[in-house]
């Protein structure tokens, strides 16, 4: 049986496709290891979301090949949308489907319990993969060519998997896939309120959080998927819409299918359902064909709609993607539009947390932040950080009411009540 080590690099839904590869290799009896020197395979799980990553991912997967003895797997978004890079790069690996990694490693091996095989978690956290791929084809994305396709289990196989994950001891499942607002669409009907309802009804306590979900499959279910978000308080008031830009004319050319009213209308429905909630959202700044008047309406809409978490992104060229041969907008303009809407966005942040001094809420511990600190989550997503958590007894997977002292950009501080 073989020894293995795993990086992961990217979203969440990289890290439940590792936690998916793990399960596998330990239901056939192969075992994990400290480090890629004592293993007999390493296993690289890559991401190729803008290039100073995929530099990074180059460099990781040559230092893998070259300082250790391991036999090298890699996987993930950049192994499957530019898999010739490593090869060319003169990398010795098997670049490969995320679902092969483990037929190739056990060599076709029946999976084999161990007495130690247990539900995928990490910490407390429990990661829900509940579909792979998406309905988008986006003119600038890379990483579509790794996932293809929307493909939606059902909804009672979801359930069950976190019925499973509860059980075992998960206090926080996040959701999440490539595009979880479009869960369902393959059989012809979204479903992402239904398996939230339905996931809320898991015996247990314990909170959900939904990751990204683009504008216009939410905009189609907005108010099932509100309402649901009201009804249920072990749902995490947040929701992952990235936008990418407040202009119609820059969203067609991305191919982003939805227009700037639909992700208005999102943000408005949760608006009225709900008293208190997060919206997070994305921004590419510069895409090729951004002029000034665009990404002025981009800096309107921020202000506007005052997400409380952004993801300011500056576009860069994905090989073998339609907007790579756009000519593109120079460095300057681009650094300048990101720098004007990262000071906007942390201004807007700042003054959410602001907000949040002086009042008290129930929050969760997750995991271990620096030091002694733990980081928590309030019941709209926020982050409140609880220091010294070890004189106050609190362990990730403790539901407490703290008072919020402090704040920065980031996150706030907290005390427990």
């Amino acid at each position: 049986m073989a020894r293995y080590h795993v990086e992961t690099y990217g979203c969440t839904s990289n890290r439940g496709e590792s936690r998916r590869i793990e399960r596998r290799l330990r239901e056939a009896g192969h075992r994990p290891v400290d480090g890629p020197t004592a293993a007999d395979v390493a296993i690289l799980n890559t991401c190729t979301v803008v290039e100073k990553t995929e530099r990074n991912m180059l460099r990781r997967a040559r230092e893998l090949d070259e300082e250790t003895p391991a036999d090298l797997v890699i996987t993930g978004c950049m192994a499957l949308a530019q898999g010739e890079q490593f090869r060319e790069s003169g990398i010795d690996a098997d670049v490969l489907h995320w679902d092969d990694v483990p037929e190739a490693i056990t060599n076709g091996e029946c999976p084999t319990p161990t007495p130690d095989t247990e539900p995928v978690l990490d910490g407390v956290v429990g990661i829900l993969p509940i579909a792979r791929g998406c309905m988008s084809d986006c003119s600038y994305c890379i990483t579509k060519r790794a996932t293809g396709k929307i493909d939606s289990p059902p909804v009672e196989e979801n359930v069950e998997k976190a019925r499973a994950l509860v059980h075992a001891g998960a206090k926080e499942i996040r959701v999440t896939g490539q595009d979880t607002g479009v869960y369902g669409w393959d059989d012809g009907e979204r479903k992402l309120h239904t398996l939230l309802d339905r996931v809320c009804d898991v015996d247990g306590d314990f909170r959900v959080r939904v990751g990204m979900a683009n504008p216009k499959g939410v905009h189609g279910i907005r108010e099932e998927l509100a309402r649901v978000f009201a009804e249920n308080e072990e749902l995490y008031n947040f929701l992952h819409a990235p936008v990418q830009s407040g202009s119609n004319d820059v969203l067609g050319d991305m191919r982003r299918q939805h227009q700037v009213r639909e992700f208005r209308e999102v943000v408005e429905t949760f608006d009225r359902r709900l008293d208190h909630w997060t919206l997070s959202t994305d921004f590419v700044v510069g895409f090729p064909t951004e002029t000034d008047r665009d990404h002025e309406q981009s800096m309107a809409l921020l202000r506007e709609t005052r997400p409380e978490k952004v993801n300011v992104t500056r576009f860069s060229k994905r090989p073998g993607t339609d907007a790579a041969e756009m000519k593109g907008l120079g460095g300057t303009v681009k650094k300048e539009r990101s720098k004007a809407m990262s000071a906007a966005k942390r201004e807007i942040v700042g003054e959410a947390h602001e907000a949040m001094v002086g009042t008290e809420r129930e929050v969760l511990a997750v995991e271990h932040g620096t030091g002694d600190s733990v980081k928590c989550r309030d019941p709209a997503y926020r982050q409140v950080i609880v220091q010294e958590a070890p004189s106050y007894g609190v362990e990730p997977g403790d539901f407490l009411r703290v008072e919020v002292t402090d704040q920065n950009t980031m996150y706030a501080f907290g005390e427990p009540v």
